[in-house]
């Protein structure tokens, strides 16, 4: 196919490149400066530009692009940049996908699992309505966002994302290096449920998404094992062979980290239902097979 890539050089944009790379499909990557060559398509996504042009003949369009949301304090200025990268972004691509001669049939938009809320102990799926809070708020307007693309026939499918194990970047990547040099602990009472999901199960289920044409809508991108903060600590102590027996009290959490502490501390238990009922296989649905699959 013809795909056509937002966030390629994010950790799993650039993963999700290679991949389809490898079996000879045709990757277009939307870069924010003019192109410099042929692989590249030119948007201007908080400017609602995109070059329409150069997305002639894709047959389906993957979006990850989005500032990062650990990778600065929450003020109200990086709020805003976080809702405006994912929110502006999106629209400008749904708009411009809808406005095409011959629009692609699918429209991937990796949006995430924020968009429940705290839900404590209780499991919940792709039927759970949203919660509440900053990030909750954010992904119900990210995901409206699409409606352009939705209302001109594009399947559209919001992958809802949990924590990505990988080493390379993300947040995970960023607790490998304290494991390593024996500093690594659980987060408040670890108690809370972290919906992880390995990298290469991430880009296989993008992949799936791509060929399995009746699944749309939300559906999420998370192991069917999620486990609690203290079960990820211990996992990481025993592949890292590390002891892992400090602990990062919520007050200071909340102190390092402000409002974000507030997710970092929330429970998500969340369940790939569709997926799962879709008769897609995770390689790695444990938290310790995926930490080993991120070392491997």
């Amino acid at each position: 196919m013809r795909i056509a890539v937002t966030g390629s050089t994010g950790l799993i944009g650039s993963a999700l490149t290679r991949s389809l790379r490898a079996d000879a499909h045709d990757v277009l990557r939307l870069v924010r400066r003019p192109a410099a060559a042929a692989d590249e398509v030119e948007w201007q996504p908080l400017h609602g530009y995109v070059d329409s042009a150069g997305l002639d003949g894709c047959e389906a369009v993957v979006h990850l692009a989005g500032a990062g949301v650990g990778d600065h304090r929450w003020t109200a200025a990086y709020k805003r940049e976080l809702r405006d990268s994912r929110v502006l972004g999106t629209t400008a691509l749904a708009k411009a996908l809808a406005a095409l001669d011959t629009p692609p049939h699918t429209l991937i938009v990796g949006t995430a699992i924020g968009y429940y809320g705290d839900t404590g102990e209780v499991p919940v799926d792709e039927t759970a309505g949203p919660g509440t809070g900053f990030l909750a708020e954010l992904c119900q307007e990210w995901e409206a966002s699409a409606a352009p693309a939705e209302k001109a026939g594009i399947r559209t499918v919001h992958g809802r994302t949990g924590l990505v194990v990988a080493r390379e970047g993300g947040a995970w990547g960023r607790l490998f290096p304290l494991f390593r040099a024996g500093l690594g602990g659980r987060l408040g009472n670890g108690r809370q449920y972290w919906s992880h999901i390995a990298l290469h199960d991430h880009v296989a289920a993008l992949r799936f998404l791509l060929e399995e044409r009746t699944l749309s809508g939300p559906v999420n991108l998370t192991a069917p094992e999620p486990a609690t903060n203290r079960e990820v600590t211990a996992a990481m102590g025993r592949v890292l062979h590390r002891p892992a027996v400090f602990t990062a009290p919520a007050p200071l959490l909340r102190l390092a980290l402000g409002e974000f502490a507030q997710d970092v501390l929330g429970s998500q238990r969340v369940l790939p239902a569709k997926l799962l009922d879709s008769g897609f296989a995770f390689a790695f649905p444990t938290p310790e097979s995926a930490i080993r699959a991120a070392l491997g």
